[in-house]
């Protein structure tokens, strides 16, 4: 099933005091155009600084994930963007006067609220997922910590988090769809050990912290007057210890929702990898620190597949086949170079041809070592780029040639082989105008590459032809 982008219907302002650093921000959440993602605009710097929401931009995670892009920073960005990811959205800017979200009251619950106020329309564009078709897994030995990646029909996460604590030992918290994120993961909220909170405080951190923003983990002795002087600290009223080991400021939304909150951080920290995801997502002890390492190994993935060969099955019926590639194409005999298409996105499709000792190209290149033409290598990816164009369009229309750049031929190409054309749109169609990344394969080895610019032109009724 086809599934489309989604941005925000209306835009939506929250506020409130960063955890870490205390300074008031306040996020604007504006839709996006198709193929943004998630990018947040420093509104208070000279130029408006743009930092995407791409791991390769983390520079901390010691109390939060951190991004920094040519000097400008946006910090504990996990729970907005957990809050995206489990709302469904692919494109959002979000515009922010200060160095770090606010905390608000350390979880996803008032952001979830918020786009739902706010509501969600469909786009034009096509989502692509992240499939995850391999194992993937990392292992932190800082931590301890242990991130797998398994194939699976939906994003589903299961967490398990183990502390040297009486009061906090084992638990363990399962998100079985990300449809189901809003009830059961949105209101979890952060949490902190009482050492953590005295060395926070005692370093001068957590300037925005509040007694009402996280759930506060007693594992230890403390008197009542100690208590009474933390409580003065926050300015808030007095505080008890509940007989679960927790401060009596906030209940519990579930038993376990400290496992539950970590495995909304592994959600937002994992948006970093720049997809939605489709798999099963299994976290031991993870931390922000774990979770970007291990969004940098989706990331790699997700590179490393985009240069992989396509999978082709001879078996499976084709997207377009040659009846409806010659409706679509001008070209025939012996000019027409791709035989069907297996698979089409907006963004993405992949052709094949079988190439055969009956070409006729191969009489005169060559007769006693038939080769096949580079220039026709480039001819079919050129054609294959032309079917994603022209099989989104309504009407007559043709495209032509303006620019290739880049091209390289890598291995010969021989009667017996099977081309795997694979055609990437590289920007929006602008102005008529379609730029394109095409890669061919024999198997799994490259055999051509090139870069490619096409003019999109209209047929009237008389055929004249007409620039869009």
């Amino acid at each position: 099933m086809v599934v489309k982008q989604k941005t925000l219907a209306n835009s939506f302002t929250l506020q409130g005091k960063g955890l870490h650093t205390g300074v008031f921000t306040t996020m604007n959440f504006l839709p996006a155009p198709e193929n943004h993602g998630f990018k947040f605009k420093r509104v208070d710097l000279e130029n408006q600084p743009i930092i995407d929401a791409n791991v390769d931009l983390v520079i901390d995670t010691s109390r939060g994930t951190l991004l920094e892009k040519d000097g400008a920073r946006i910090g504990t960005i996990e729970h907005a963007l957990a809050a995206l990811i489990g709302m469904d959205l692919d494109n959002v800017l979000i515009e922010v006067n200060n160095e770090e979200a606010p905390i608000i009251d350390g979880s996803s619950i008032e952001f979830v609220r918020a786009v739902e106020k706010a509501g969600v329309i469909e786009q034009n564009a096509e989502r692509e997922y992240l499939v995850i078709k391999d194992k993937i897994e990392i292992f932190d030995p800082k931590s301890g910590a242990e991130i797998v990646a398994l194939p699976d029909d939906d994003y589903r996460l299961n967490v398990l988090i183990s502390f040297k604590s009486k009061v906090l030992n084992n638990q363990y918290a399962v998100l079985n769809s990300i449809k189901d994120f809003k009830n059961e993961i949105a209101n979890c909220r952060t949490f902190v050990f009482l050492h953590e909170l005295e060395f926070l405080l005692n370093h001068n951190l957590v300037k925005g912290g509040d007694l009402n923003n996280a759930i506060v983990i007693i594992d230890k002795e403390v008197s009542q007057p100690e208590l009474d002087r933390l409580a003065d600290l926050f300015d808030h009223k007095r505080v008890e210890v509940k007989p679960q080991g927790i401060l009596n400021n906030l209940d519990l939304h579930y038993d376990n929702e400290c496992a539950r909150h970590k495995l909304l951080d592994v959600i937002g920290d994992l948006a970093l990898c720049g997809k939605h995801i489709k798999g099963r997502i299994i976290a031991s002890k993870p931390g922000h620190g774990p979770n970007t390492i291990f969004a940098k190994a989706l990331k790699k993935y997700i590179r490393d597949n985009e240069e992989k060969a396509p999978e082709y099955d001879p078996n499976k019926p084709p997207v377009i086949d040659i009846n409806k590639i010659r409706q679509l194409l001008p070209h025939r005999y012996p000019f027409l170079m791709v035989d069907k298409i297996i698979d089409k996105s907006d963004l993405q499709i992949i052709g094949i041809k079988s190439v055969t000792s009956n070409e006729p190209f191969f009489q005169g290149h060559f007769p006693e070592e038939p080769v096949m033409p580079g220039v026709l290598l480039i001819e079919a990816m050129a054609q294959t780029g032309g079917l994603l164009v022209l099989s989104q369009l309504e009407g007559k229309y043709s495209t032509y040639f303006i620019r290739i750049d880049n091209v390289k031929f890598r291995k010969k190409v021989v009667p017996g082989d099977t081309l795997i054309f694979k055609l990437n749109l590289v920007s929006p169609i602008r102005r008529g105008i379609a730029h394109m990344k095409g890669v061919t394969y024999v198997g799994d080895k490259i055999v051509a590459e090139g870069d490619f610019m096409a003019q999109i032109v209209k047929q009237n009724e008389n055929n004249k032809e007409i620039l869009e």
